[in-house]
């Protein structure tokens, strides 16, 4: 069954660190992805852009509206994403615990379902 392990992360906690730590935490990052594809589990992995080049789109009675980034109420972002094909939700749980952002992220760990499903 396919799990996304949802990277969330506090708003501008990117730019708190330098380059160089920026650099080492990613490639912590890609060396997880990497075991995971190792192993067979990894569907796909992206790192998002911070909320800075974000847009958020609502449509009511018709009308859109679109509210540009960076989003001043938004105490937390998605940084990015695993999709995992786990047997259980127990093992994308073991999965996200190794996951290194979340020693200084939270990971949530989300089955996919259809929308009508609860």
């Amino acid at each position: 069954m396919p799990y996304m392990l949802l990277i969330v992360e506090p708003a501008g906690q990117r730019q708190e660190r330098t380059e160089a730590e920026g650099r080492a935490v990613y490639d912590r990052m890609l060396r997880f992805a990497d075991e995971l594809k190792d192993k067979g589990l990894l569907m796909g992995v992206e790192s998002l852009a911070s909320q800075s080049t974000a847009a958020r789109v609502t449509v009511r009675n018709g009308k859109a509206t679109v509210l540009d980034g960076p989003f001043a109420e938004a105490k937390e972002m998605i940084g990015g994403f695993f999709l995992v094909d786990c047997a259980t939700r127990e093992e994308a749980v073991a999965i996200a615990e190794r996951c290194p952002a979340a020693e200084w992220c939270t990971v949530e760990v989300r089955s996919l379902a259809p929308c009508y499903v609860s």
